[in-house]
């Protein structure tokens, strides 16, 4: 249960309303509903200014057992999750380039980078502002395929298809313009997963209308991870070290003598006294031998 629960850590209304949809649907291109869909967000230009976010609250990790988590996020493409498990901190991460966990409740007890797959997914799905913002300058294709229920209320149905060729479904309540609910396919492990994810109980944050709910799992299967936020922290300061794997900093340069007196932080001065210091330390100790010889 642990490890599929971990493995799904790196991813109405009817009658009248239903018919006048059909001629709402026909009558709205994918950039009027897309232009709603940011203003319902918090406006374009202020999505633009957000830089780093942190979200705080729990997760299911089984039948009545939950665990703390914390989600970082840092522009343009550094994610960090972080949860407890059995007194335990695990952590997945992508630093922009690679993907890292570390999983000590698996007797896992140092960083280790994930697969190049796993990176590869990671890098699909860094995009600080989701692939719905500047869609057409990242080289993507979105249109309007319909209209489905979502959680008992009409939804538009986007279809993106991305650069790289991936294709993901997102879908925008009629009536809040707001993202309710994504498909996608993604590899994990050589084996193709179609994922959906559902996101409700959206509350504004500084001027952002953000959701504190989010289920997720494979499509057409029961199980669904929850995740639930008590606090969401936007523009906080976020260094670059938060998400890399420790121990994976660039290699330094070839020692000399002085960068190798440097990294030991041993000034040269202090090098001399230590040097003067072991040499009366060694004349002390071969003059008291010479005293015990004679004595005996």
């Amino acid at each position: 249960m642990l490890r599929k629960t971990l493995s799904m850590l790196r991813i109405g209304m009817l009658g009248l309303s239903a018919l006048s949809f059909a001629a709402l649907a026909h009558a709205q291109t994918v950039d009027e509903i897309l232009a709603k869909h940011y203003e319902a967000m918090g406006g374009l230009e202020k999505l633009k200014a957000l830089n780093t976010m942190r979200v705080t609250g729990s997760m299911t990790m089984g039948p009545g057992m939950e665990a703390p988590i914390t989600m970082e996020r840092k522009r343009p493409d550094k994610r960090r999750i972080e949860f407890v498990v059995q007194g335990m901190t695990g952590v997945r991460a992508f630093d922009g380039e690679k993907a890292w966990s570390l999983m000590p409740f698996m007797g896992k007890k140092d960083p280790e980078l994930d697969s190049e797959e796993d990176s590869k997914n990671e890098k699909d799905d860094a995009d600080f502002d989701g692939a719905l913002v500047d869609w057409k300058a990242k080289g993507h294709a979105v249109e309007m395929v319909g209209k489905e229920p979502v959680e008992g209320a009409d939804a538009f149905k986007l279809k993106i298809t991305k650069k790289n060729g991936n294709i993901e479904y997102m879908y925008l309540d009629t009536e809040t313009y707001l993202l309710v609910k994504t498909e996608g396919k993604v590899k994990r492990r050589g084996t193709e997963i179609e994922g959906e994810m559902t996101l409700s109980d959206y509350k504004g944050v500084n001027g952002y209308m953000l959701p504190f709910s989010m289920e997720q799992g494979a499509k057409g299967m029961p199980q669904r991870q929850k995740m639930t936020f008590t606090k969401i922290e936007v523009n906080v300061p976020l260094e670059d070290n938060r998400f890399q794997m420790p121990g994976a900093a660039a290699a330094p340069a070839a020692a000399t003598p002085d960068s190798a007196m440097a990294a030991a932080k041993v000034e040269p001065a202090a090098a001399d006294s230590t040097k003067a210091t072991d040499k009366k330390t060694a004349a002390k100790a071969k003059s008291t031998k010479k005293k015990n010889t004679k004595d005996h």
